[in-house]
């Protein structure tokens, strides 16, 4: 009986880990899991940021009430202001996670929705610097900020999202390489490992 030749390593000299990604396309390059990453975090802290910026103190008005009660001050939000800024920043939250759950096109429609999100929140943010009073026009910077932020996400799955890994792919590959336990299935060339390591090959567990 002829002792099977061993695969040998790829000649290509990657190293394990390095993020080359391997000749099949199974794993996704390091650098792919970087961008959905970055993407996913300037979402949610864009859209986050929008979000709590949308419910501070934007502008204070007097209104006069009649004698002798005195004027009352009434404070504005910049979600009283302008009710879509809270309904944005969620669809942002909400598409951070979706940008991770889903591949291909559904990702690359979750950017360009999340691309319009972002430039309608900005839109909003630069409309709050006109309605915005004294120290509280720093409110309206941030949601612009946020909404640039959501926006710039977008933009990378539309244009990067397709190469991006998905959800549990990691763990299915794993799954799939995982090796069974005893030396079942594997071979000839587990058979001759278990005879080095002066295991009986020809005994099974149960």
């Amino acid at each position: 009986m002829t002792r099977p030749h061993r695969r040998r390593a790829p000649a290509d000299g990657a190293a394990p880990g390095d993020g080359t990604a391997p000749s099949d396309g199974r794993a996704a390059p390091r650098g792919d899991r970087r961008g959905l990453a970055t993407a996913v975090v300037a979402c949610a802290a864009g859209a986050g940021l929008a979000l709590f910026a949308a419910t501070r103190t934007w502008s204070t008005t007097v209104a006069e009430r009649a004698a002798p009660l005195p004027p009352e001050r009434v404070a504005h939000t910049g979600a009283g202001l302008n009710g879509s800024l809270p309904a944005l920043a969620l669809v942002g939250l909400a598409g951070a996670g979706a940008l991770i759950a889903t591949r291909g096109w559904p990702r690359r429609g979750t950017g360009a929705l999340l691309l319009l999100a972002g430039a309608s929140l900005a839109g909003g943010g630069v409309d709050g610097l006109w309605l915005a009073t004294g120290g509280a026009r720093g409110w309206p910077v941030l949601v612009i900020l946020g909404g640039l932020a959501v926006a710039w996400s977008g933009y990378q799955a539309v244009g990067h999202g397709s190469t991006w890994p998905a959800m549990g792919s990691r763990y299915e590959r794993a799954g799939r390489a995982a090796p069974k336990d005893g030396g079942r299935d594997r071979g000839d060339a587990g058979l001759w490992d278990d005879i080095d390591k002066g295991v009986d090959p020809t005994i099974r567990d149960g």
